[in-house]
C-alpha cells in the first residue's frame, strides 16, 4: 500500500495470511519436498493408480499432459519444486475468446490427485486472490490446510491470465521495482510534482505497452472466467467445483454469472463486494484496515487511539528520513505502510508486527517491517527478484474497471479517506489513480455476478477482515440471487476463515464433501 499507489509496482490487494506467515518464516520458499525423476501419477498415458478403483479416478481427456512439476519460476515466486505428489501441465486457450480460432495462450496448471481415489468426488479448483497470485506456486504451500478435502478431491489451481507463467505481464525489471519502492517523497502536491508523477507513470505504462501490449486487452476477470470453463472441460468435470478466496470470490462470481448451469459445489471466503466501485471499495478497505489495526492494539492490551497515533508518527518519521535496515535498502514510508498492513491480514502475523514496531522504537531499524513489505510485494529476500504479482494486478484491475480518476478526484475524496482511516487513508486514496492513462478501456464499473439457476454457493465473511470487510459477503450473497448465495458470518479476525475458524471449516467441509447446505445467515464465533 505505498503512497504512490498509481505505480505498477504497488502490491496486490490481498495475500493469503498463512502464506504471508510462511514467507516471513522461510523467506518465501515453497515446499521443501525433494524432486524425483518419475512422472506424476496422472500424466497422460501413464499407468496411474489414481485413475483406477471405482472408475471415478483422475480423468484423462487428452487435453493436458500432466508431468512432474518443476520448481516455480521467478514470475511464480521461485522456490523449490513441490514434490512427487504434484503434477503440472498446460492447457491451450484462445488469447481472445471472441476469436476461438485465433492466437493461443497456454494456461499453467497444477494438481494433487485425491489421496483416496475409490472415494473421489472430482476436482476442486482454487484461486487464492490478488488478483495476481500464482496458483501454481500457492497451492502446494497452502495444501496442508486442505488435506481433508484432498482425500476425495483432486486439488487443482492455475496461473490466471497475466500471472506467473500464463500470458505473463511484466513491464519493468527488478532494479526498477526496487527504485520505485525506494522513491517515497509523499504524494505530489504542486503542479510540478504532479507533472513529474504523471511523466513517470506514463513511462511505466509505455513499458507495459511495449512488452505486453497485445495481452493487455485480454487479461480481465471475464477472460479468466472463460478459461476456468475450459479447465473444467479439460478435467472431465460436468460441473466446476470451486474454492475462491479474496479476489477469487469476484472471479468465481463472474464465472457463476457466465456459466450458472456449470456451477458445482462452490465456496467464497473473504469476499469482495461486487456492488462497489473503486471509490466505495477503497473507502471500505481503509475502514477495514483501520479496524484491524485497532483490534491489533486491543489484542496486545494497548489503547487503539494511542497506538494509531504512534503508527502515524512512525510513518511521518520514515517519510522525513527513511529508516536504515540490515541491508542496503531503506524503509520508506510506503514500505512501512505496506509491512504494517501485511501483518494485519491475520492474527498469526500480529507478533511480527509487534516485533517490527519494537525494532523501530528500540533500535531505529526497519528490517522486520521491510521483510513483511517484501513478502507482501513478492520480493525474494535472498535474490532480490520479484514475482510478477503486482504488475499482473495492475493489468487485470485496469482491464476490468472503466473508472479513471485524476488529481482533482483524489483531492476531493481525500477527507473521506482520512476520516475512514487516520493511518492509511491518505495513502490509500492514491489508489484511485492506478489506472489513469492505461491504454486499455476497462470492461465495467462493477462485476456482474447474478447467477440464477446455479447451485448453492457458500459466501463467508469475517467481521475483522481488513481487506474485504464483512459487509461484502452479504452483498455478494444477495447479488448471486435467491437460492444461490448462502451467507455465513464469522466473528473473528483476519482475511479468510477456512482453516482458522473451526465452525467455518466444518461448515465448508460438510458442503464440499457431503453436499450439506447450511442455513442462509448462519453465524460462527
Amino acid at each position: 500500500m505505498p503512497r504512490k499507489s498509481r505505480s505498477i509496482s504497488g502490491p496486490s490487494a490481498a495475500l493469503a495470511p498463512s502464506l504471508l506467515a510462511a514467507a516471513l518464516l522461510v523467506a518465501g520458499c515453497t515446499s521443501s519436498s525433494s524432486p524425483s525423476d518419475t512422472k506424476g501419477s496422472g500424466t497422460k498415458g501413464s499407468d496411474s493408480s489414481s485413475s483406477k478403483g471405482s472408475g471415478k479416478g483422475v480423468p484423462d481427456t487428452g487435453t493436458v499432459d500432466w508431468t512432474r512439476c518443476k520448481a516455480p519460476t521467478v514470475n511464480q515466486g521461485a522456490g523449490k519444486a513441490p514434490g512427487s505428489k504434484w503434477e503440472c501441465g498446460t492447457l491451450e486457450a484462445p488469447l481472445d475468446h471472441d476469436k476461438p480460432g485465433g492466437e493461443k495462450i497456454e494456461i499453467a496448471l497444477i494438481r494433487k490427485p485425491a489421496t483416496e481415489p475409490d472415494r473421489r468426488i472430482g476436482a476442486l479448483l482454487y484461486n487464492f486472490g490478488g488478483p495476481g497470485g500464482s496458483g501454481v506456486s500457492t497451492l502446494p504451500q497452502a495444501a496442508v490446510d486442505y488435506e481433508d478435502l484432498n482425500e476425495r478431491y483432486d486439488l487443482v489451481s492455475f496461473d490466471p491470465r497475466a500471472v506467473g507463467e500464463t500470458a505473463t505481464v511484466r513491464c519493468v525489471d527488478d532494479k526498477e521495482m526496487d527504485r520505485l519502492s525506494q522513491e517515497d517523497d509523499g504524494p505530489p502536491e504542486t503542479p510540478a510534482e504532479q507533472a513529474e508523477d504523471t511523466a513517470e507513470s506514463r513511462e511505466q505504462i509505455e513499458a507495459c505497452e511495449t512488452k505486453a501490449g497485445k495481452l493487455l486487452p485480454h487479461v480481465g476477470t471475464s477472460d479468466t472466467a472463460r478459461d476456468m470453463d475450459l479447465i473444467r472441460e479439460a478435467l472431465g468435470e460436468k460441473k466446476l467445483n470451486y474454492f475462491g478466496i479474496s479476489y477469487g470470490t469476484e472471479l468465481g462470481g463472474v464465472y457463476a454469472h457466465l456459466f450458472p448451469k456449470n456451477v458445482g459445489r462452490t465456496v467464497f471466503d473473504a469476499v469482495v463486494d461486487p456492488t462497489e466501485g473503486q471509490i466505495e471499495g477503497g473507502l471500505a478497505q481503509a475502514e477495514g484496515f483501520q479496524l484491524a489495526l485497532e483490534n491489533y492494539f486491543k489484542g496486545i492490551d494497548k489503547d487503539p487511539a494511542e497506538g494509531s497515533a504512534k503508527i502515524t508518527a512512525l510513518l511521518e518519521r520514515a517519510e522525513a528520513s527513511p529508516l536504515p535496515t540490515s541491508g542496503p535498502r531503506k524503509l520508506t514510508r510506503g514500505l512501512a505502510e505496506t509491512g504494517i498492513a501485511a501483518a494485519l491480514y491475520s492474527e498469526e502475523t500480529w507478533p511480527y508486527l509487534t516485533q517490527g514496531l519494537q525494532e523501530v522504537e528500540n533500535a531505529g531499524s526497519g528490517s522486520i517491517l521491510l521483510l513483511m513489505a517484501d513478502a507482501y510485494s513478492g520480493r525474494d529476500p535472498g535474490t532480490g527478484r520479484y514475482n510478477n504479482m503486482s504488475q499482473a494486478n495492475a493489468a487485470i484491475r485496469c482491464a476490468d474497471s472503466t473508472e479513471r480518476f485524476g488529481y482533482a478526484d483524489v483531492k476531493r475524496h481525500l477527507p473521506a479517506y482520512k476520516k475512514a482511516s487516520p493511518v492509511f487513508g491518505e495513502s490509500m486514496v492514491w489508489g484511485l489513480m492506478a489506472c489513469t492513462d492505461w491504454p486499455v478501456d476497462g470492461e465495467r464499473k462493477t462485476p456482474e455476478v447474478s447467477a440464477p439457476g446455479a447451485s448453492p454457493i457458500l459466501v463467508i465473511g469475517n467481521t475483522g477482515d481488513p481487506a474485504t470487510p464483512v459487509e461484502g459477503a452479504k452483498k455478494m450473497a444477495a447479488a448471486l440471487g435467491d437460492g444461490v448465495g448462502v451467507n455465513i458470518t464469522v466473528d473473528g479476525e483476519g482475511h479468510g476463515t477456512y482453516g482458522v475458524n473451526d465452525c467455518a471449516t466444518e461448515t465448508v467441509d460438510a458442503y464440499l464433501l457431503d453436499g450439506k447446505v447450511p442455513q442462509d445467515g448462519k453465524t460462527c464465533s
